[in-house]
C-alpha cells in the first residue's frame, strides 16, 4: 500500500445545501467528483479548523445505490489524511440519528454521512454526502461555505492505493496506519433510546394487544425498528414492514408523508386498521405518525410531545425550552407559552438547532417536514419520535387521536399545509422570489385577495448563542388574524428548484376542528397566488405535492 497525491481540477456547483451536497448518482460517479469534495472537506478541517491528525472519524450511510463504493473511496482518503480510526457501520450502514449517537458516544472528531435523505435512490436516483461535527450535528454554514470555496480551487487529492476491504462483518482491519472498526450500526443508538423511554410500559402496551404498523419504506430505518420494536419491545413479527434496506428503496420515494407513504395511510384508514401507524424516511431521521383513521401533522406532533414530555422518563425533569423552524406551525409556541418555557424560531435546517441544544437552551425541537428530535443527539430522529408516541399512549391510556384532539381543545387547532412546486427552472424560481421580496415594504396594511395583511418580511435569524446572522430565510405574509403564508425555496432537491408554500390558520372554534385543511386554507391559497403569481412564473396550475 502506498499513499498517492493525484492531480485534479474543480467541479462547479459543489455547494452543500441545508443537508449536505446532493446530486444525481451519475454526477457523483464522475471520476474525481467525490474525491474533490472529500479532499476539500479534509483540507478545511485540518487547515482552517486545525483538526489534528490521529482522530476518529465515523462513517456510514442510508444504503442507497453508490453507498458501498463511496465508503471504500472515503476510507482510503481518510487513511491518507492521517485519521487513526474510522468507525464504520456494518455494511456501510448508519442511519443519520445513529451516526450522531456514535459520534457523541465515542467522542469522535466528526462523521461523514452518505445520504440524500428522503430523495429517491437507485442508479438514476440521488446521492448525497454531509459532514457532522464533534457534537454530532450537521456542519455549520461557516464550515460548509469554506468547503465549497476549497472545491473551487482544489488541485490535488490524496488517497491510498489499498484494495477494498470487507465491510459486512464486524471487526477491525487496517488501511495504511488507520484502523477500520466495523461496528453494529444499531447498538449505540439503541442504548441512547433505552435511556430515555419506559421500555417496560411499551412492552406492556404490546402485550395487551396494541397494534402498530411501522413502514420503514425499504430504507435504513428497518433494521433499527426491527431490533428495538420487535426485538426489545416485543411487538409481533411483521409489525415493521418494508424493513430491508434496498439500494433503490424498492423503486419508491422514501418520504414519510401522505403522498408517498400511501400504503401505510391505506392501512390506517381501513376498517380493521391498527391502533397506530408510523413511517421513517431514507436515512431514518424523519417520521410520520398516524392514529386509527387519523393523520397527525408534524407540527401537531411536536406540540403534543412538548405538552406531555414530563410523562416520559428522559424528560421527567421538564424542558429547558423548545425550538421550531420558521415555516413550522405555531402550535408548539402556544404549548410553550402555557408551560412558561422559551420557544425559539429558527431557519430551516437542523444545524440551526445545534447551538441551542449545545447551550442547553432547548430540549425538544422540530420542523414541519416530518422531523422531530431532542438533545439526545444532534439530528432529527424518526425512531425516537415513534417511541415517544408509544410511551405516551402507554402511560396516558389515550389513543393517538385523543392526544391530538386534547391539544386542539386546550390551544386551538393550527390548521396547516405545505404546497410543493417541484422541478421549477432555477431562474424562474429566483425571479418569483425576487418579485415577491420587492413587494414586502408595501404589503403591510393592505388587503390581498380580500384579506387584511398585518405585516410581511423576509425572515432573518440572529443566533442567540454565537451571534451569527442568516438572511433571506423565507418570505412571511402575516394577516391581522395571525394567519400566515410563507414562501421559500427548498435546498434538498437535485434538479431545478422546489418552491414551498406554507399555509397556517389558527382555529379556536372546536366545532370547526374537523373542517378539511385544504378547505379551511383555501383563502390563503388565493392570497399566495395573488401575491406570488405562481402560475405566471412557473406555468404550474397546482402543487406537485400537498402535505
Amino acid at each position: 500500500m502506498t499513499l498517492q497525491s493525484l492531480p485534479t481540477t474543480p467541479f462547479a456547483g459543489q455547494l452543500p445545501g441545508t443537508s449536505g451536497l446532493r446530486k444525481k448518482v451519475t454526477v457523483f460517479q464522475q471520476p474525481r467528483y467525490l474525491e474533490n469534495f472529500v479532499q476539500a472537506l479534509f483540507d478545511v478541517l485540518h487547515g482552517e479548523y486545525q483538526l489534528a491528525t490521529g482522530q476518529t472519524l465515523v462513517l456510514g450511510g442510508d444504503g442507497r445505490f453508490h453507498n458501498r463504493a463511496a465508503v471504500q473511496t472515503i476510507l482510503k482518503m481518510a487513511a491518507a489524511r492521517g485519521y487513526a480510526r474510522v468507525l464504520l457501520g456494518q455494511g456501510g450502514i448508519l442511519s443519520t440519528p445513529a451516526a450522531s449517537a456514535v459520534i457523541r458516544r465515542h467522542k469522535a472528531s466528526g462523521g461523514i454521512i452518505l445520504s440524500a435523505s428522503h430523495n429517491p435512490g437507485g442508479p438514476d436516483g440521488d446521492f448525497g454526502i454531509k459532514y457532522n461535527a464533534a457534537n454530532g450535528g450537521p456542519a455549520p454554514e461557516k464550515l460548509t461555505q469554506a468547503i465549497y470555496e476549497r472545491t473551487q480551487v482544489i488541485e490535488r487529492y490524496q488517497i491510498s492505493d489499498a484494495v477494498d476491504i470487507g465491510i459486512d462483518m464486524q471487526g477491525t482491519q487496517q488501511i495504511e496506519d488507520m484502523t477500520v472498526e466495523v461496528i453494529d450500526p444499531v447498538a449505540d443508538h439503541a442504548a441512547v433510546l433505552r435511556s430515555l423511554f419506559d421500555f417496560d410500559a411499551i412492552r406492556a402496551l404490546f402485550a395487551r394487544g396494541f397494534r402498530l404498523r411501522y413502514d420503514a419504506m425499504w430504507a435504513v430505518g428497518g433494521p433499527y425498528a426491527k431490533a428495538i420494536i420487535e426485538g426489545e419491545l416485543g411487538a409481533p413479527a411483521g409489525t415493521v414492514v418494508h424493513a430491508e434496506p434496498l439500494e433503490d428503496f424498492g423503486g419508491l420515494h422514501p418520504d414519510p408523508n401522505p403522498a408517498y407513504a400511501d400504503d401505510l395511510v391505506a392501512h390506517l384508514m381501513a376498517a380493521d386498521a391498527p391502533d397506530m401507524g408510523a413511517a421513517s424516511d431514507g436515512d431514518a431521521d424523519r417520521n410520520m405518525i398516524l392514529g386509527r383513521g387519523f393523520l397527525v401533522s408534524p407540527s401537531d406532533s411536536l406540540a403534543v410531545l412538548t405538552a406531555h414530555a414530563t410523562q416520559v422518563p428522559g424528560y421527567a425533569r421538564g424542558l429547558a425550552g423548545v425550538a421550531r423552524s420558521m415555516p413550522t406551525s405555531t402550535a408548539v409556541d402556544r404549548v410553550a407559552k402555557a408551560l412558561d418555557i422559551a420557544c425559539y424560531e429558527t431557519p430551516t435546517g437542523w444545524k440551526f438547532f445545534g447551538n441551542l441544544l449545545d447551550a442547553g437552551k432547548v430540549t425538544l425541537c422540530g420542523e414541519e417536514s416530518y422531523g422531530t428530535g431532542s438533545d439526545h443527539v444532534r439530528e432529527k430522529d424518526g425512531l425516537w419520535a415513534v417511541l415517544f408516541w408509544l410511551n405516551l399512549v402507554a402511560v396516558t391510556g389515550k389513543s393517538v387521536e385523543e392526544l391530538v384532539r386534547g391539544l386542539w381543545r386546550a390551544h386551538g387547532r393550527c390548521v396547516y399545509s405545505r404546497h410543493d412546486y417541484d422541478g421549477i427552472a432555477t431562474e424562474k424560481a429566483n425571479a418569483l422570489m425576487s418579485e415577491l421580496r420587492a413587494q414586502l415594504p408595501t404589503l403591510g396594511g393592505t388587503a390581498v385577495a380580500g384579506q387584511p395583511v398585518a405585516w410581511a418580511d423576509d425572515f432573518a435569524y440572529t443566533d442567540p448563542v454565537d451571534g451569527s446572522v442568516s438572511q433571506k430565510q423565507g418570505v412571511r405574509v402575516v394577516l391581522e388574524d395571525s394567519s400566515r403564508v410563507v414562501f421559500r425555496l427548498s435546498g434538498t432537491g437535485t434538479e431545478g428548484a422546489t418552491l414551498r408554500v406554507y399555509l397556517e390558520r389558527h382555529e379556536p372554534d372546536a366545532s370547526r376542528h374537523d373542517v378539511p385543511a385544504q378547505e379551511a386554507l383555501a383563502p390563503l391559497v388565493a392570497l399566495a397566488e395573488a401575491v406570488a403569481h405562481i402560475r405566471q412564473h412557473t406555468g404550474m396550475t397546482a402543487p406537485t405535492v400537498m402535505t
